[in-house]
């Protein structure tokens, strides 16, 4: 029984700024996961508060916020047999310096802010991830 799965992958400022985007993709192509739709953006802040909404009540919203609003973004819609979870495993945690070899944070992640990569994080997120960049 297959578990095809959708998740949504954002490369964040920092990946972008540094010309990583193609690297990464190639990770994600090379594990197996479909990029099934992308696009390149610039989110103005009310956009990335709305997105990070579930993360409002915490005190690191704001810079949140303001970091995935500071330049351009490449948003994508990857898919695989459970996609969420391994997205989630090959991004590595969210501090790179905490990540394991060979993930994304830790080869391109420069601090637990600017962590190079977004990854849903349960199958309602991603539903909730992808229709805010695909479906509006």
């Amino acid at each position: 029984m297959s578990n095809i799965e959708q998740t949504l992958s954002i490369i964040k400022p920092d990946a972008v700024e540094r010309n990583l985007e193609n690297e990464i993709k190639t990770i994600f192509k090379n594990n197996g996961f479909k990029i099934l739709k992308e696009k390149k953006l610039k989110l103005e802040k009310t956009d990335a508060e709305q997105f990070y909404k579930v993360h409002e009540t915490k005190p690191f919203y704001s810079d949140l916020c303001g970091y995935l609003s500071s330049g351009p973004i490449i948003v994508m819609i990857l898919e695989k047999e459970n996609a969420i979870k391994l997205n989630r495993d090959l991004m590595g945690a969210t501090d790179p310096a905490k990540a394991d070899d060979g993930t994304i944070r830790k080869l391109f992640g420069k601090s637990i802010d600017k962590n190079s990569v977004h990854g849903s994080d349960s199958p309602e997120n991603a539903k909730i991830e992808i229709d805010f960049f695909f479906n509006n």
